[in-house]
């Protein structure tokens, strides 16, 4: 019995350092796994700018360079008008992240060309933080859907280009094209190439594809720790959300096959919240690879889309 208190003492102490190492390990577990999540985090909202390599010129287009505000916070957005001659018909491009106004990943260039010499007036331009655009910071949608709102307030002020006003845009721009053509009427059709359905959902399933990071335990710790530090809400940005408000008007979804950086599902996904819109699954297609997959095929269901589009409210 003598002996047993001394004993007792040993093990409380040796049970008070295990219990405190294991805090410790839990503490510098959670300070790397939030602090890696901070840390990819801010790089992805701040990619490193596109140069721009080429321009309308390059292929023989005759082009001028323009500059717009964002709608509401005023951002000045660079970008260039293709004009076609005695069209007041307009397709604005909205490119996808990472990227500038040329997205030379599609590319978007030579699809410009092909709209400009069916007579259609182009808009290309660079969301803030991309390309030569004012801003430091990527939402991927958040706040891109202003940029966006703001080329079309810069085209529908233009009697000599509102006629018609369609959007084409790919993965981020093309889910920020939905959203905003549900918030402006000005739009009368969209063309959303390998959107995603909704940011929040998305990320949840496929973060490990922009971060390189395991989903377990980076996805919980990315959602909590990114919005702190750079003021992205993922649950803001929903184009599965707001797509009912399109109202009727055309929607056509590109979206290839074998994309698996935003899988098909995200397109099936806005059909099914809008069933109106034509769903176009791709042969062949990956991530906004799908004009690059099949070059002749891509432009006849665009141009076959786009003969078949009214003026919003016109049979009304």
């Amino acid at each position: 019995m003598g002996n047993s208190r001394p004993a007792l003492a040993r093990r409380a102490v040796s049970r008070g350092k295990i219990i405190i190492a294991g805090l410790l390990v839990i503490i510098l577990t959670l300070t790397v796994v939030f602090g890696l999540s901070a840390y990819v985090g801010w790089n992805l909202t701040h990619p490193e700018r596109q140069a721009l390599d080429a321009n309308p010129g390059t292929l023989g287009l005759a082009y001028q360079n323009v500059s717009f505000k964002s709608r509401v916070d005023g951002l000045t957005l660079k970008g260039w008008l293709i004009p076609a001659a005695g069209s007041r018909k307009t397709v604005i491009f909205a490119h996808g992240y990472g990227e500038n106004r040329l997205n030379n990943g599609v590319p978007i260039l030579p699809i410009a060309r092909h709209l400009a010499d069916t007579g259609y007036n182009i808009l290309m331009f660079d969301f803030r933080g991309h390309g030569e655009s004012e801003g430091n910071l990527t939402s991927v949608g958040q706040y891109e859907v202003r940029d966006l709102l703001g080329a079309i307030d810069f085209v529908a002020a233009q009697p000599e280009l509102n006629e018609q006003i369609i959007l084409f845009g790919f993965s981020m721009g093309a889910s920020t094209a939905i959203m905003a053509s549900s918030r402006e009427p000005e739009v009368d059709a969209v063309i959303a190439d390998s959107p995603f359905a909704d940011l929040y959902a998305y990320l949840g399933e496929n973060l490990s594809v922009w971060s390189g990071l395991p989903s377990f335990p980076f996805k919980p710790a990315f959602l909590i720790v990114t919005p702190l530090i750079t003021g992205l809400k993922p649950d803001s940005v929903s184009p599965q959300r707001e797509i009912p408000l399109l109202n009727g008007r055309p929607l056509l979804l590109i979206h290839g096959d074998q994309d698996v950086d935003v899988p098909m599902a995200n397109s099936e996904n806005l059909l099914l919240a809008y069933p109106e819109a034509k769903l176009i699954r791709f042969p062949g297609g990956t991530h906004v690879r799908s004009y690059r997959a099949n070059p002749a095929l891509y432009l006849e269901i665009v141009d076959a889309f786009l003969d078949s589009v009214k003026p919003y409210g016109s049979s009304q």
